[in-house]
């Protein structure tokens, strides 16, 4: 089923997101930990996809398997920077004869060090792109789209970021899911302006638990949302007085209040981004939801 059918029938919910090890020995690991997260019963779960599509296999064997064995309904990021085509076209045929049905379409960032002739076809060259590719060879997928709360760092202001999100869901997006962000309020301003701005459907906030105040800083400083200084202050002082776990500890909690002040003003879900960290988010999410 497409995703936002189930958001249709669903009540407020909890989705996940995953990434693949790097390593393959790490993947017994990261399957017993998504065993573990199965236990929530969330409404779907997405696996990331490197820059460039560098773990491009990985993710597609990864969501084959949470598909079949684990019993989840899964969603598969694409990138389509410096992609071509007929490897994306692959991609979408092997997820849906797995039985795949959705895709969060991303325009993705360049690996590294990356020679020119890289993005030497430049046909798809944003996600507005990618999502209607996807919606023109496999009109049956759903298809999810990125949001930013404090807008796309690469946006020249706030009204062309909204402009090109609704250019996203117009050439085929079905929902949004949000960059993480650590304000609610920044969540309902973005909400109310994509509203104004003609945007009608689904946007689901993302959040993230804080597990670790390097791991945090070097999100932040990849996809630009900022730390409130309370919060920052907040975690600063856990760390000096009872290191990682106690950093770990005060971010559960943080996130927890985000996730419950979000439900309780009506939002039909929250999608946390996992880290790969089932103790965090069994905890974040314990009793969120009715049973």
């Amino acid at each position: 089923m497409r995703i936002v059918e189930k958001m249709n029938q669903a009540q407020q919910f909890v989705s996940l997101e995953f990434f693949p090890p790097k390593d393959r020995n790490e993947w017994p690991a990261f399957f017993k930990t998504v065993d573990r997260l199965s236990q929530i019963n969330p409404l779907f779960a997405s696996v990331t996809y490197g820059a460039g599509g560098s773990t491009k296999g990985d993710t597609l064997e990864i969501v084959k398997r949470l598909q079949g064995g684990n019993g989840l309904d899964t969603m598969a990021h694409l990138t389509c920077v410096g992609a071509y085509r007929g490897d994306l076209q692959l991609f979408l045929d092997e997820l849906a004869f797995a039985g795949v049905k959705n895709v969060l379409a991303l325009r993705g960032d360049l690996p590294n060090d990356t020679p020119p002739e890289f993005s030497a076809c430049r046909t798809l060259l944003h996600a507005s792109d990618l999502a209607a590719f996807i919606r023109e060879s496999h009109p049956e997928m759903g298809v999810g789209v990125a949001g930013y709360p404090e807008t796309h760092p690469e946006a020249a202001d706030p009204e062309s970021d909204l402009g090109y999100l609704k250019l996203k869901l117009d050439q085929g997006g079905d929902f949004v899911i949000t960059q993480l962000f650590f304000d609610n309020q920044l969540y309902f301003d973005f909400l109310a302006k994509a509203r104004a701005a003609g945007v009608d459907k689904p946007i689901i906030p993302g959040i993230i638990p804080v597990v670790s105040l390097k791991v945090i800083q070097r999100i932040i400083s990849m996809c630009g949302a900022t730390l409130p200084p309370a919060y920052l202050a907040e975690l600063e002082e856990a760390d000096r007085s009872g290191g990682a776990a106690a950093v770990q500890k005060a971010g559960i909690a943080y996130a927890r209040r985000q996730a419950q002040e979000l439900l309780a003003a009506g939002v039909p879900g929250v999608h946390i981004y996992t880290l790969n960290r089932d103790l965090a988010v069994l905890e974040l999410v314990d009793g969120l939801l009715p049973s």
